[in-house]
């Protein structure tokens, strides 16, 4: 009975919130919109007993989206001033909608406690029936497939770097970091000590 309501909630607010990434005219209520669908995307995975995806989709998607979330709010012209003097307003919103997440996370809870994961209770496709779905994945992912496991990291961090080096443009008038000269400083480069006169201040010419 708790999992047929706790499935049909995550449902709806998924369908909901799904809906409303794509009609929402600010983009960063369409991010927010997004994480919402994810953790009830999440809620249902955990509900059909598939506790590895649903940890993907908070630790990896979520993350992602906090990203995705970053690179809005710096490549567009958000208007904080008015997302400010929202805040009061959309206050009690926002305290309806974490009031649902966490009904949503605590019924899941007492689901599973109580009545199990629906997988659970048909042929489980593990060694044992005390193994659970994220151990037997970790034991074959780190023993069978560890090398094509290490590949794709090392695939995944080639591609971060070459993403960085072709984004990275020198532009005049910005100061770039001279790393090799940072680590060759000794004790006495270090520190620069000027001499200032009490009261007098301290020039441009001194600063720099």
């Amino acid at each position: 009975m708790l999992q047929g309501i706790a499935f049909y909630l995550l449902a709806t607010v998924a369908v909901v919130s799904g809906l409303l990434v794509v009609t929402a005219k600010n983009p960063v209520h369409s991010v927010l919109f997004l994480i919402l669908a994810f953790f009830s995307s999440a809620g249902l995975f955990v509900l059909l007993g598939a506790e590895f995806l649903a940890m993907l989709l908070v630790v990896v998607y979520v993350g992602a989206v906090a990203v995705l979330f970053l690179f809005v709010v710096m490549m567009l012209d958000v208007d904080f001033v008015g997302l400010r003097e929202g805040f009061a307003r959309y206050l009690p919103l926002a305290v309806i909608v974490a009031g649902i997440l966490l009904a949503e996370m605590i019924m899941i809870t007492a689901s599973v406690i109580l009545e199990g994961a629906a997988a659970k209770a048909t042929a489980p496709l593990v060694a044992t029936p005390e193994t659970s779905n994220i151990e037997a994945i970790g034991r074959v992912l780190y023993t069978d497939y560890v090398y094509f496991f290490q590949a794709a990291g090392i695939v995944l961090l080639i591609a971060m770097i070459g993403a960085i080096v072709l984004t990275l443009r020198h532009k005049p008038g910005v100061r770039r970091q001279q790393i090799h000269v940072q680590v060759g400083r000794d004790a006495r480069t270090a520190i620069e000590i000027k001499g200032a006169v009490t009261g007098a201040g301290v020039s441009p010419e001194e600063l720099s």
